[in-house]
């Protein structure tokens, strides 16, 4: 048994907020049917390089466990379609821009009235109303918007954005818990609701401490780079060789980093005693600890933190990273056969379940892959498939 088995999914969404979040329900055991539009289908298919065999990698790093289907929502078979689509389906995500499902004839109230038992999620940039609820989406934007980039980068340089889309990361998973509290509410209530999360909502709340920072002192962070705002020596150190990080997160870790890079020294130095003094007097404190580890390759610090129970890693890069043996040992990357692409390689889902585990069933689909399959089974007979494709419907 998976965990979602018997919910099925219409995913409307394109990019990645939306199909990453559809592919967590996928994941999860859903029956996600992914609509896109007839010829150009979602976005991220023409994002690259790379691609494998003419796919996109973006593409595929986010739509794996759906079944692919094309429908021109601007035609009369497309919405027919749709409509007998959402009228089967327990949930319904899309990332339109605000109002554009309205327009189209599936808001949620025109839903509700056909399906009262759906959850209908939209996901969205800034929201569905108010003053910058119009603006574009994407996720460099809201990094923008959104505090990270402020925050980000070094201190005496320009603001830099976060390296992975953590906006449309975050607005996905978010999103796809808001899902399942909702289904979860369904089955005491019998009726669905809306859903709704925004990049700029999901990305705030990640601040977490950050934003709690500020609203209790009313001083906006600044860029901090490598360092944390709140704890020292919590940071990237120079070695003779490269780079590692350390987290000294207490004061008894403190003491064990000292000891054991012969820094008894610092542990009497007033500016350093406590964790806020060491915050207050990070330059000087790191300025310390660089004289020494700088004299030491990376491997000899890090056996030295591993010795000490100091918290310690190496910066790998992403070849590094899955060639490592603890992401060996969890088979993070897994393999599919896709149909026009051959052997892929995907992320392995992160949530672990003893009784209901997530799994990696279905490859990506190609662009319009499942139509006649699933219009089939929605009782739809050759002859009308055959009519709405040459209406360029399907």
């Amino acid at each position: 048994m998976r965990s979602l088995e018997g919910v099925r999914v219409v995913d409307l969404t394109r990019a990645l907020a939306g199909p990453f979040c559809a592919m967590t329900l996928g994941d999860l055991g859903a029956d996600v049917i992914k609509v896109e539009e007839p010829g150009t289908g979602d976005d991220s298919r023409h994002w690259g390089p790379p691609f494998q065999r003419g796919e996109s990698a973006y593409f595929l790093s986010c739509n794996r466990n759906k079944h692919g289907i094309t429908l021109n929502l601007k035609r009369d078979g497309g919405r027919e379609a749709l409509w007998r689509l959402i009228e089967e389906a327990d949930v319904l995500i899309e990332n339109f821009r605000p109002g554009l499902m309205t327009r189209l004839g599936f808001g949620y109230d025109d839903v509700l009235a056909r399906n009262p038992r759906l959850i209908y999620c939209s996901i969205s940039g800034f929201g569905q109303e108010g003053p910058e609820a119009n603006r574009p989406g994407y996720d460099i934007i809201l990094q923008g918007m959104s505090g990270v980039t402020s925050i980000t980068g070094d201190p005496n340089g320009s603001p830099y954005r976060c390296g992975l889309p953590i906006c449309d990361i975050l607005a996905g998973m978010f999103a796809a818990q808001g899902i399942l509290a909702a289904l979860l509410a369904r089955q005491q209530t019998g009726r669905g609701q809306r859903v709704e999360t925004t990049l700029l909502g999901a990305t705030v709340a990640a601040l977490a401490n950050l934003a709690g920072s500020y609203l209790v002192s009313g001083e906006a962070p600044p860029r901090f780079g490598n360092s944390h705002l709140q704890i020292a020596p919590y940071d990237l150190l120079h070695t003779s060789d490269g780079y590692a990080n350390v987290a000294v997160g207490n004061d008894a870790i403190w003491r064990r980093f000292c000891k054991v890079l012969d820094l008894e020294e610092l542990l009497a130095d007033e500016r350093f005693t406590t964790n806020g003094e060491r915050v207050h007097n990070r330059p000087a404190l790191l300025a310390a600890i660089e004289a020494r580890t700088t004299q030491m390759t990376t491997a000899e610090l890090l056996a030295r933190m591993d010795e000490a129970g100091v918290p310690a890693g190496p910066i790998r890069d992403l070849r590094e990273v899955f060639e490592s043996p603890q992401a060996q040992f969890l088979g993070l990357a897994v393999t599919q056969e896709h149909l026009t692409s051959g052997t892929i390689r995907t992320v392995r889902p992160a949530i672990g379940l003893s009784e209901t585990p997530a799994e990696v069933r279905l490859p990506p689909p190609a662009l319009g892959q499942h139509t006649d399959e699933v219009l089939g089974a929605l009782g739809y007979d050759d002859e009308t498939i055959a009519r709405w494709r040459t209406e360029g419907a399907i």
